[in-house]
């Protein structure tokens, strides 16, 4: 069974919830300060949390549409596939009136990169915007397939594992300090 904990982000003005077995990034190599990324040390599977600039309604003119803005800023440039289901609300159990959406992806890598790289890579994106603070947190979930495995009988299980993560970031994840928003 996995455990979790309360895991401090942007020195503590955040936290979250995450595996236990999830380890910071920025011990092994450089990470901007905008950004905290988490490695699970048992596979591949990592989480990236990303502070923006809120995008405007010029570039996106509703949530949805920032959250497909946000997904596509991700992926862009890497000549990968991608297919985008289930995008949607989901709520924040400690941040209530807050709007958040989510949406769920694969990302396929094109014939030359696939020798090297994950079949491809389940992504569970959270979008939180921050419409006081002029900020949008980007969270990203991301499962890979490892090259060799069953095919068929992972990919339920990756998206599973996926949607799992976001349940648990969606629940626990808090504000502790404002502040850091330029407040």
């Amino acid at each position: 069974m996995t455990t979790f904990k309360s895991t401090p982000l942007f020195g503590g003005a955040i936290t979250v919830d995450l595996p236990s077995t999830f380890s910071d990034v920025s011990n092994i190599r450089q990470v901007p300060d905008h950004q905290e990324v988490y490695l699970d040390s048992n596979g591949f599977t990592s989480v990236m949390f990303d502070i923006l600039e809120r995008v405007d309604e010029a570039t996106a003119p509703n949530d949805e549409e920032a959250l497909k803005y946000h997904f596509n800023d991700i992926v862009s440039g890497t000549g990968d596939h991608t297919e985008l289901y289930v995008p949607g609300d989901a709520p924040l159990a400690k941040l209530p009136t807050t709007r958040a959406l989510t949406l769920l992806a694969t990302q396929h890598p094109t014939a030359k990169r696939a020798s090297t790289d994950a079949d491809f890579t389940v992504i569970q994106l959270i979008l939180i915007r921050l419409a006081s603070q002029e900020t949008d947190i980007v969270i990203s979930v991301n499962v890979p397939h490892v090259p060799g495995e069953d095919r068929d009988e992972d990919v339920e299980m990756l998206v599973e594992t996926a949607k799992w993560m976001r349940d648990q970031i969606l629940g626990s994840f808090e504000v502790r300090n404002w502040g850091l928003f330029g407040e």
